[in-house]
């Protein structure tokens, strides 16, 4: 079955960086859309960044500028470099993959931007 396993969430202080990691499996990676959300605690999940099977890329307003998303389709992996992050970055960031009508969620990882 599909599984997708984020990494490289942790504790950061403002300003800091850090580089998120999806890897997929039991999926043909290179023919799905990858997203990467964020649900901070008391709010709904908003998109942080989305990348095309083709490469097209889009940004959440709230991370443009700061984040870049990337895959690696021979390592069927996807990426989420986040910079300059803020408190207001503090959320689980969950990865998702979708080929409709499929769409698949990772367990999410937790970051944490504080002093």
């Amino acid at each position: 079955q599909v599984q997708l396993v984020e990494s490289g969430g942790g504790l950061v202080q403002p300003g800091g960086s850090l580089r998120l990691s999806c890897a997929a499996s039991g999926m043909i990676f290179s023919i799905y859309h990858m997203g990467w959300y964020r649900q901070a605690p008391g709010k709904q999940r908003e998109l942080v960044a989305l990348i095309t099977s083709a490469g097209s890329t889009m940004y959440g307003d709230s991370v443009k500028g700061r984040c870049t998303i990337s895959r690696d389709n021979a390592k069927s992996t996807a990426y989420l470099q986040m910079n300059s992050l803020k408190p207001e970055d503090t959320a689980v960031y969950y990865c998702n993959a979708v080929r409709p009508p499929q769409n698949h969620w990772g367990q999410g990882t937790q970051v944490t931007v504080s002093s």
